[in-house]
């Protein structure tokens, strides 16, 4: 199952949902500022895969983000490319 890690405090949230939701994308939406076990969730992926190291650099959270398929998806347009 393709899940969604965000925040709703997150202002690019909005735009990355709506466009899942455009491309018919099913997912699982994982809120992470909504439960502690959903942020424990998300830091256990974000700190064990070398795709967000560029976000942690630069002070990001790295959210939204499509995980699919053992994928890390920022970038919808990419959602086709394997």
């Amino acid at each position: 199952m393709n899940k969604v890690y965000f925040s709703d405090k997150c202002p690019n949230t909005t735009d990355f949902v709506n466009q899942l939701d455009q491309l018919q994308i099913s997912y699982e939406a994982v809120n992470i500022t909504d439960s502690m076990n959903n942020l424990k969730e998300f830091l256990k992926l974000r700190d064990s895969r070398k795709e967000f190291d560029v976000a942690k650099k630069n002070g990001n959270v790295g959210i939204p983000v499509l995980y699919a398929e053992g994928r890390l998806i920022y970038d919808l347009e990419q959602i086709d490319e394997k």
